[in-house]
């Protein structure tokens, strides 16, 4: 075990002081039939508090009926804000922070399911929307700034310590960040300054709703790889510029397009028998002709997000998550040395949820994920580690 000095030190995040470095990273649950806030969903965050982490993120709470990914996911409004209560209360007795994730998801929003239309920057085909998608005009942007603030009420109402916005993975804040995307030549694009300047009134509106005691942060796209998106040319001067708004109290860093390359911020072998297993017959169809070029592997490496995140830690003053593989607590020791406040952890707590306890305990360095991505299709059915299931252990 190496010697950690700051590891299991508390540490602030604005207004909040989390006990130690180590906050669960949103994923998807999976277990929110129709939008409703299920007793699994309470368990599986409970879990995770209870096995260690700092703060749990409950993940992709849309904004707006025609911002959600499909058409289980939770629109934060009253109604959602009262039922998440017994959520927050929950994960708070087990002695963890809590976070909501709250966001638009653009042109990766399900129309089909949805039966809403969605937004983008500017016109064009999406295959997660399966169809074209009319580019916002100026009064919509105005809603969905104003959606974002009422999604941040309601988050306070229902006892969030912190609220992340979505700002990554070409989700609708994220599209109007990237070049490729974003064609338009009003206040909202042609050139980096206007391509933020959507994300920057919501951050404003958000820190505004939720007051000086809920810590608001934003899930970034450092790189959205894919040619002629944001890149660090791009997102280093954006990232600034949210900083000096100082609306956010940290960033947590990430990369990828769940539009046109999902694997970019996931990284390991594409699972796509069980993708093409766990869809309806003519979605699977269309997995066997055009899944590989969509899921395009890259090889799994501890930390994978370490390199290009230290250009941002180089350059900003505020404080940063580190996300992206992280599975050894020498990476999160090494991040804190690097000057990282905090490290945001998936995978690994899927398959262990209380792998932070057995870190502070002493009883291993390194967790029994093996990035075998097979998680990734069980978000149609409750997001799990299959290996962890195989071994009678699922919550």
């Amino acid at each position: 075990m190496p010697m950690v000095s700051k590891v299991f030190t508390p540490c602030p995040l604005g207004p909040l002081t989390l006990k130690n470095r180590f906050i669960k990273a949103a994923t998807f649950e999976g277990v929110m039939p129709r939008g409703q806030v299920s007793e699994k969903l309470i368990a599986f965050h409970a879990e995770v508090a209870r096995g260690g982490a700092a703060m749990t993120t409950v993940a992709y709470l849309a904004i707006s009926p025609g911002g959600r990914v499909h058409r289980d996911t939770i629109v934060l409004d009253a109604a959602r804000a009262a039922a998440l209560r017994t959520l927050t209360d929950t994960v708070h007795a087990e002695g963890a922070k809590v976070c909501a994730q709250i966001g638009h998801a653009g042109l990766v929003a399900n129309t089909l399911s949805n039966r809403q239309p969605t937004l983008a920057p500017s016109a064009r085909f999406s295959a997660p929307a399966m169809g074209w998608v009319r580019a916002a005009e100026a009064t919509q942007l105005a809603a969905v700034v104003d959606n974002f603030g009422t999604a941040a009420a309601h988050a306070v109402a229902a006892g969030f310590d912190a609220i992340e916005i979505h700002m990554g993975h070409g989700y609708l804040l994220s599209s109007f960040f990237s070049p490729n995307l974003n064609k338009r030549r009003d206040a909202f694009g042609g050139d980096v300054v206007r391509r933020a300047e959507l994300a920057r009134r919501v951050a404003e509106r958000v820190r505004r709703a939720a007051g000086d005691g809920v810590a608001v942060t934003a899930k970034f796209n450092m790189d959205d790889g894919v040619p002629g998106g944001f890149w660090l040319t791009d997102s280093l001067v954006t990232a600034k510029l949210l900083q000096d708004d100082g609306h956010l109290d940290a960033l947590q860093l990430t990369g990828g397009s769940s539009l046109s390359n999902p694997m970019y911020y996931f990284r390991g072998q594409v699972p796509m028998a069980e993708f093409i297993a766990s869809q309806p017959a003519p979605v699977g169809l269309g997995l066997r002709v055009m899944g590989r070029r969509l899921f395009r592997e890259y090889p799994f490496e501890e930390g994978f997000f370490v390199d290009t995140a230290r250009q941002f830690r180089d350059t900003l003053r505020m404080p940063l998550i580190l996300l992206g593989g992280i599975n050894e607590l020498t990476t999160v020791d090494t991040a804190l040395q690097d000057g990282f406040e905090f490290v945001a952890m998936a995978r690994a707590l899927l398959r262990e949820p209380d792998l932070v306890n057995r870190f502070e305990r002493g009883d291993r360095a390194t967790g029994l994920c093996v990035h075998c991505m097979k998680c990734m299709p069980t978000v149609y059915t409750g997001t799990r580690c299959v290996v962890r299931e195989a071994a009678g252990l699922r919550a």
